[in-house]
Parts: C-alpha cells; sequence; structure tokens
C-alpha cells in the first residue's frame, strides 16, 4: 500500500482502524453484546462527516441539474421488488466449508487465494512484494496463507490467474465452481472442501400488517420509489422533458459474509439518481463544458483480454469513439469525477469499469462503476448506468398503469402498428374470475408481442400462452380476439423514457476518503492527521484558549460568538494539555484550522490562524481570520488565497 504523498511512513490500515474507533468516527453496532456483523454505528465526526458529504451532494448534483427529491419507503411489498426482478435475481453466490460450515462468498474466495498464490510465486522468484495490509479475518487464516506461498507456479498458471483476476466481476455461479475445482481452492484456515457456489438472495424479508399475509423486504435500493413515482414527477416538472429525480436514504443487504468494515455492510446510506431522457436524444446541454475533462478508464474489451491496464483520455473522445454509450452519461461520469476529487478522494486512485459483456443487465445500453483503490483493492464506490427503458416498461406492464411521456408532434405522424381487439363480454363466462388477469396480460403485450402473437393466430388459428396466477394453458381463437397490423395519424408522440442512473454508496465513499486523507506525520510516527477537505471536515476550527487564566476568557467569547454568527462549526478546548497535544488531537479528528488566543489577544484583539496540514500559522484580526477560514472552507480560495490580508506568525510554542 503506498503512503501519502505528505509522508514517508507507509500506510497502516490498523493505526487507521484505531484513529477512526478511538475518535468514535464509527464503531461495531451493539459492541457490549458483542456485536453484529456487518453492523455499524456512526459517532459524533462520523455523522458530522456523512451530513457535509450528503450536504455536498445535494449541492452538487440536485441543485446543480435542478433535480426533483423524494424520500420513499423503506418497506417494499413482495410485487414490487419482483416485478423489478429483485425477488429472481437479487444474488449472490455463496459457497459453504463441508466440514465446518463456515460460509465464503464464492468470488472473494476465489479472489483472496488466487492473488495468495500469485504474491507467494513472486516471493520465491525474489520479486519485490508490496506490503498488504490484512484483515482480521485474514490474519486468522495466516498458517493457510504460508502453504500457499510455497506453490510455485509457472509461466502459464501466472498468466492464468491474472486473466481470472482481471475478469473476476464477470463470472456466474457455475463458473466459479469450476475454477475452484479446476485450482483446488479450499477454506484457507482449515483446507476444508467447498461446496459448489448456491444462490443466495441478497434481501431481507418481512411481513407487513399483524396478518403477516402482505409480503415485503426492506428495500435493498432507493430507485424503485422513483420509478413508481414516474408520473407524479413529471406532472410536477410541467410534463418537460428530460429532467432527474434523487434520493438518499437507507438501503438494506443481507450480505454473505462482511469482513471489510465500512465497505461491506448490511444498513447502508444510498444517494441515487434516476435521470429520465428521451430515448432518440441522449445528448445533454452541459456536455461540451466537461468533455475536455480526462479520465481513467477500464473499458470492457480491455478486461475481457485480461488486463487491467487503464485508459487515460477526455470524457469527450471516449463519447466520440463509442466507448462510452452517449453524451448523458459521459456528462454524469465527468460530474462524478469531479464530485469525488471534492470532498477527498485522490485522483490517482480513481477509475471508471465498464461492466464487461456477461455482467451488464441485459436491458443496459451501458455501465460503468467508479472505483476508488484501498487496502483492500479496488472498491465499486459508484454505478452509472444507461438502463434504458427497463424499470418503468416492467412496472407499467405489471400495473397496466402508461409510464409514459406525451409530447405534441410539429407534424402528424403516419404510423403503423399491431392493435389488439379482445371480446370483453365473452371473458366472463369463459374464465370468471380470471377474466381480468387474462385480459390485462394481453394488453400488456409490447409491439413484437403483438407481431408474434398475430402470427400465431393466422398460422394456427388460436394462440396459446400462461398467465401467472392462473392455473393451466390458455387457448384463445378469433372468437375471442383479433390482432392486426393498422394504420392511424398521430399528433401526439408517446414513449417510455431511458434512464441513466448514478447510484452512489455514501459509507464506502466514506471509508475510501479515510484511507486516501490518513497519513503520520515525518517526525513522529504517532501523530496521525486525517486531511479531510475543510468542505466536508466534521468540525472546520478547534479554538484553543493558550492557557485557563480567566483574562482569556471574553475573547473566546467574542471569537465562539463570531463564529456561530457565520455558522462556521467549532470546538473550543480549554483542557490543561499542552497546545500541541491539542492540535494533535484534532489533526486525527480531521479539523482543518485552530485559532490561538494569547495574552495578545487581550491587547489587541489579534489572533492567530493555523492550518492542519502544514501546521503554517498566520495572524490579524478576529474579522479577517474568521474571513480566510469562510474563504477557504466554502469559497474554494486556497491557502495563499485566503490568508493574503493576514500576517506569517512564528509559534512561540512547540507543536
Amino acid at each position: 500500500m503506498s503512503t501519502n504523498p505528505r509522508s514517508t511512513i507507509p500506510f497502516s490500515r490498523d493505526a487507521l482502524d484505531q484513529v477512526l474507533k478511538r475518535r468514535f468516527f464509527f464503531a461495531p453496532a451493539f459492541e457490549i453484546y458483542g456485536g453484529v456483523s456487518g453492523l455499524y454505528d456512526y459517532g459524533p465526526p462520523g455523522c458530522a462527516f456523512q451530513a457535509n458529504i450528503v450536504d455536498t451532494w445535494r449541492k452538487h448534483f440536485i441543485l446543480e441539474e435542478d433535480m426533483l427529491e423524494v424520500d420513499t419507503t423503506m418497506l417494499t411489498p413482495y410485487e414490487v421488488l419482483k416485478t423489478s426482478g429483485h425477488v429472481d435475481k437479487f444474488a449472490d453466490w455463496m459457497c459453504k466449508d463441508l466440514k465446518t460450515g463456515e460460509i465464503f462468498r464464492a468470488d472473494h474466495i476465489v479472489e483472496e487465494v488466487l492473488e495468495a498464490r500469485l504474491k507467494g510465486d513472486k516471493e520465491a522468484r525474489g520479486i519485490s512484494v508490496a506490503p498488504v495490509e490484512e484483515s482480521d479475518d485474514k490474519k486468522k487464516r495466516k498458517k493457510k496463507v504460508k502453504e500457499i506461498k510455497a506453490i510455485k507456479l509457472d509461466d502459464k498458471e501466472v498468466a492464468e490467474y491474472e486473466n481470472i483476476l482481471a475478469q473476476i466481476d464477470g463470472f456466474s455461479g457455475p463458473q466459479l465452481g469450476e475454477l475452484i475445482t479446476k485450482y483446488n481452492i479450499t477454506n484457507p484456515a482449515t483446507g476444508g472442501v467447498l461446496e459448489p457456489p448456491v444462490e443466495f438472495n441478497l434481501m431481507f424479508e418481512t411481513a407487513i400488517g399483524p396478518s403477516g399475509q402482505l409480503r415485503g423486504y426492506l428495500r435493498p435500493e432507493t430507485a424503485q420509489g422513483q420509478f413508481l413515482n414516474f408520473s407524479k414527477l413529471l406532472e410536477f416538472n410541467n410534463e418537460k422533458m428530460p429532467f432527474a429525480s434523487a434520493s438518499i436514504g437507507k438501503s438494506f443487504r443481507n450480505e454473505i459474509s462482511p469482513r471489510a468494515g465500512l465497505l461491506r455492510v448490511r444498513e447502508f446510506l444510498m444517494a441515487e439518481i434516476e435521470h429520465f431522457v428521451d430515448p432518440n436524444d441522449k445528448s445533454h446541454p452541459k456536455f461540451e463544458a466537461f468533455k475536455d475533462l480526462k479520465l481513467r478508464f477500464l473499458p470492457k474489451g480491455v478486461q475481457e483480454s485480461g488486463s487491467t491496464e487503464l485508459i487515460e483520455e477526455s470524457i469527450g473522445d471516449a463519447v466520440a469513439s463509442g466507448m462510452v454509450d452517449n453524451e448523458t452519461l459521459g456528462y454524469f461520469l465527468a460530474r462524478i469525477y469531479l464530485f469525488l476529487t471534492k470532498i477527498g478522494v485522490d485522483a490517482n486512485r480513481l477509475r471508471f469499469r465498464q461492466h464487461m459483456s456477461n455482467e451488464m443487465a441485459h436491458y443496459a445500453a451501458d455501465c460503468w462503476d467508479a472505483e476508488l483503490h484501498t487496502s483492500f483493492g479496488w472498491i465499486e464506490c459508484i454505478g452509472c448506468a444507461d438502463r434504458s427503458a427497463y424499470d418503468l416498461s416492467v412496472h407499467s406492464a405489471r400495473t397496466n398503469e402508461k409510464l409514459i411521456v406525451r409530447q405534441p408532434l410539429a407534424e402528424p405522424l403516419i404510423v403503423e402498428k399491431f392493435e389488439i381487439e379482445i371480446a370483453k363480454k365473452k371473458f366472463g363466462p369463459k374464465f370468471r374470475k380470471d377474466a381480468g388477469a387474462v385480459e390485462k396480460w394481453l394488453l400488456a403485450r409490447t409491439q413484437c408481442e403483438l407481431e408474434d402473437l398475430a402470427k400465431e393466430l393466422k398460422d394456427e388459428g388460436k394462440i396459446t400462452f400462461e398467465v401467472s396466477g392462473v392455473e393451466g394453458k390458455i387457448e384463445l381463437d378469433t372468437e375471442f380476439v383479433k390482432i392486426e397490423k393498422v394504420t392511424r395519424t398521430e399528433h401526439i408522440r408517446e414513449f417510455t423514457p431511458n434512464v441513466i442512473e448514478p447510484s452512489f454508496g455514501i459509507g464506502r465513499i466514506i471509508y475510501c476518503i479515510f484511507e486516501h486523507q490518513f497519513w503520520a506525520r515525518p517526525e513522529d510516527e504517532a501523530r496521525a492527521v486525517l486531511s479531510l477537505p475543510p468542505l466536508v471536515a466534521p468540525t472546520k476550527v478547534l479554538l484553543v484558549p493558550l492557557s485557563s487564566n480567566s483574562e482569556l476568557q471574553p475573547v473566546v467569547k467574542q471569537v465562539s460568538a463570531a463564529l456561530k454568527k457565520e455558522l462556521i462549526p467549532f470546538k473550543v478546548d480549554d483542557s490543561s494539555a499542552s497546545i500541541g497535544k491539542r492540535y494533535a488531537r484534532n489533526d486525527e479528528l480531521g479539523t482543518p484550522f485552530g485559532i490561538t488566543i494569547d495574552f495578545e489577544s487581550v491587547k489587541d484583539l489579534s489572533i492567530t490562524l493555523r492550518e492542519r496540514d502544514s501546521t503554517k500559522q498566520v495572524r490579524g484580526s478576529i474579522e479577517d481570520v474568521i474571513s480566510a477560514i469562510k474563504g477557504i472552507t466554502y469559497e474554494n480560495k486556497s491557502w495563499t488565497e485566503g490568508t493574503s490580508k493576514l500576517s506569517p506568525f512564528e509559534t512561540q510554542a512547540a507543536e
């Protein structure tokens, strides 16, 4: 793991974890009862940091794009998630140690073992290997890892392993099972044989109401509530297209084996955008302003060739070449990059990975993940997908509600399309209580499906189909139904919008920023610093009276009142610890500025401003110091620009 550019001391995940837990950024939930894997509580600095990131997200996306924010319920009926595909497909592959019963996520265990073997092979060849931080779970399996290191690989095996790791996100369950068998992958701790991978649905099931008859789930994402409210949102937007909705809230996934702290949890905060766009026009009016921004891409073709080499090019070129499907998708990739770098992500440890052909949803036009590099490897933090018209289409078909846009045509349009005519009076006697379900199924067919049914009716004299909830196959002849192609003149265009969906995992982003901005001062390894950008830092200012002398208190109160008036979060530390220790404690909390009040302050109301990372100090009036803090924190000014009215100051007390 590389060091932070501010320090020569190598990054230590253990040191970071100790700081985060000691300063109560977060802690395991129910800890005094032994805790529950994958559940965490945020403490005061963690809450403030998360709130600041969410506030920045709202301003960066919702305010900038005039998005319509909604807050939808976390309880979701079974039928909604059945229709969306989550009941059938929202699953990961898990495998069990047949002897101990220990459960692993199949792709994770394959990745872990193959990476350990490659590392062992490099060490056997005398190739320098950078130290990698191990999770507690990996440390417990150290004995087996040593055995893995003893395995010598030939050049062909090395190439095979690297090829597999480059494509690890694209393997199906059966394919993972084949890899486990082929490469003799076992439980790293015991060497126990693993059973073939089986699917495990990640949703938390519950019952809504006292009878328990209405099945439901805790939502696995915030998107469905936005899709179901599409017609209301379109009306609220005065029927104008394109437009975007947004939602921020908790989601739940019953992770198979959460072992990576905040990166893999069972309850987490999501921020999702659904940008509804005309399928015939996916340009974006603001794309031109961002087309020269260079991003680092890992396209599907590179991964499928077994490589992880990044391509760096402008978003304009990526869209022009077709690597990124359209302007609106490219626009959001650029905006995602700018948001992440604004809140503290290291741009050199950010890449956009395209979903490979075998992992991309069948309905998706394109999909990219923003991945951040940490001591755990590359972590997917944001997904940005063109989901075509899938979501609105399936919900419309299931409910028979038209989730469409109607736009007047400048000129009438002659169109040919298939229409179905149903003999409704005959349906009642034939189908009785099922008549409505059969009729609903027929009316929900797409043009392609109606064309197939029309051919079947003409060739066979009847159509045969099945309807969910209706027993047996249904047969209808021309006495009950007619399907014909008709020509009509249309003055209104009706279409189902496509959806561009950026989806943010806030907790994962938070943890990656912690790793990217954590370092130790070169002169003292014990002095840790969390270099959070002032904009999102939990507390902006530490107010430090030089001593407990009562003469300093009026100035402390005056500065406190001035900070409160400007709505700048601050803390006062008037403890008996040395000023250096007081600053060191708050460097760990990410506090970017310190204000020192000394006996000179009593005489002339001047105060000293300290910058966290460089420990530089400047001095000036209360008004000018607070103005500098505001400028640097909220107006994107540099330290030099913000403190231009202040004078350099040499500290009189040792840091």
